[in-house]
């Protein structure tokens, strides 16, 4: 028997081996690129191994997609655990008469800006979105000076402008006057988009993501992560720990609202990762994925959990109630882990990284992964498509943890050729 993964996160695909294999299933991993998994493959236990196939077809295809799923022997179900695949995994799975979620769902996820108007209108959110009347893209002065005045009269400032379907914090302008306001409008021009533009208000305060689990409308909270961010006008993430430790009453009201936003957006079974900011008014909802964290949010659920959650992904994918959603695990018994990313300070082609041989010096234990290779050009500063690796460490608190993290990854610089400024 086979489950098959159409893609998936950088980092995890050895524990999803691993709970595929302990289900009694084979893994494959369809793909159009496997190099994006080197680390994982060149880490794997010889069990994942074993029970890893790969398929290498354009995942971008579905008709090819389908043809590859339908070769697979015995397929009992896939496993969609990325936003850029999820609304053609979901289709693949209904048009196999495979376990999986509502595509309608997926779709309505899919688009940031339909789940902003929708909690807006159920009361779960004080910000509503604006889609514009005039295409804001337009590079004409008259269009972006229309949508910079519907921005004004129906969202105020601050707000975000944002990709409707956008991932890896791309496409993203938080703006704070009319001078941001146009000058962003204007970059956004000039940009390619997966969904399309849309304007919400800017939220203020510290960002966190829930990390949850849900069936058939029950929803655990597995714990919170928190999410350290760059200086404005910049958007990517640059460390994280879990798990938060949140007082029991604030932790119980996150609990409740998180469970009232996904069942609300349509959101009833499988992990979700939610992102949202913890304002003087309460959690206000920045987007929701459909999947497990990424980074190595996954393996810092595993750490702290004392379990591999990728076992629930598989029941997932198999149809069947996860057991994790019953566990009498917690997320406090295991050791909390922090993670830094670490970027170049400028734009060139990669050629490696110094400090790396003095990470066993730090306290934590710090582990080093890898998310570019040498030779590999950097274009973007501004999102996490500039990330080069992930220092992580553990301690016996999250807080600890980030700081052994930020600590370690402090030693640790990108080596860029070329001067070319970000």
């Amino acid at each position: 028997m086979t489950i098959a993964a159409l893609e998936a996160l950088t980092f995890g695909l050895g524990r999803l081996a691993e709970a595929a294999d302990a289900a009694g299933h084979r893994l494959c991993l369809l793909t159009g690129d496997r190099a994006v998994y080197r680390h994982e493959l060149a880490h794997l236990t010889p069990e994942a191994l074993a029970a890893l196939d790969i398929v290498d077809v354009d995942t971008f295809d579905e008709s090819a997609c389908a043809a590859a799923l339908a070769a697979v022997p015995d397929l009992r179900g896939l496993v969609n655990s990325t936003d850029t695949w999820s609304v053609p995994g979901a289709d693949l799975a209904a048009k196999l008469g495979l376990p999986g979620p509502d595509p309608a769902a997926v779709r309505l996820l899919r688009d940031k800006s339909r789940v902003r108007t929708l909690l807006h209108e159920r009361g779960l959110s004080r910000g509503r979105a604006l889609t514009f009347s005039t295409d804001p893209a337009d590079p004409a002065d008259a269009a972006r000076a229309s949508a910079a005045a519907e921005i004004l009269r129906e969202i105020g400032l601050p707000a975000v402008l944002k990709d409707s379907a956008g991932t890896s914090s791309r496409n993203v302008w938080p703006v704070r006057d009319e001078q941001q306001l146009h000058a962003a409008l204007a970059e956004a021009a000039q940009r390619a988009f997966a969904g399309r533009l849309f304007a919400e208000p800017f939220f203020s305060g510290p960002v966190y993501s829930a990390e949850t689990l849900s069936w058939e409308g029950e929803t655990r909270l597995l714990g919170v992560l928190s999410r350290q961010m760059s200086p404005e006008p910049s958007v990517r993430e640059e460390a994280a720990a879990f798990p938060v430790a949140f007082p029991d009453p604030e932790l119980g009201l996150l609990q409740d609202w998180v469970g009232h936003v996904l069942v609300t957006a349509g959101h009833d079974t499988g992990f979700a990762h939610v992102e949202f900011v913890l304002t003087t008014e309460g959690p206000e909802l920045v987007e929701i994925n459909r999947r497990i964290g990424g980074a190595l949010v996954g393996e810092a659920l595993c750490r702290a959990l004392g379990t591999n959650v990728y076992e629930a992904m598989v029941d997932t994918a198999l149809g069947r109630r996860p057991a994790l959603l019953d566990s009498p695990v917690d997320a406090s018994s295991g050791p909390a882990t922090g993670f830094v990313l670490v970027y170049p300070d400028r734009r060139g082609t990669l050629t490696g990284w110094t400090g790396l041989d003095t990470l066993s010096d730090f306290p934590g234990s710090p582990e080093w992964y890898p998310t570019a290779l040498p030779g590999r050009r950097v274009e973007h500063l501004v999102d996490q498509r500039g990330c080069t690796g992930i220092v992580l460490a553990e301690a016996t608190t999250s807080e600890l943890a980030l700081h052994r993290a930020l600590s370690a990854a402090g030693s640790v610089r990108a080596v860029v050729a070329g001067d070319d400024e970000g």
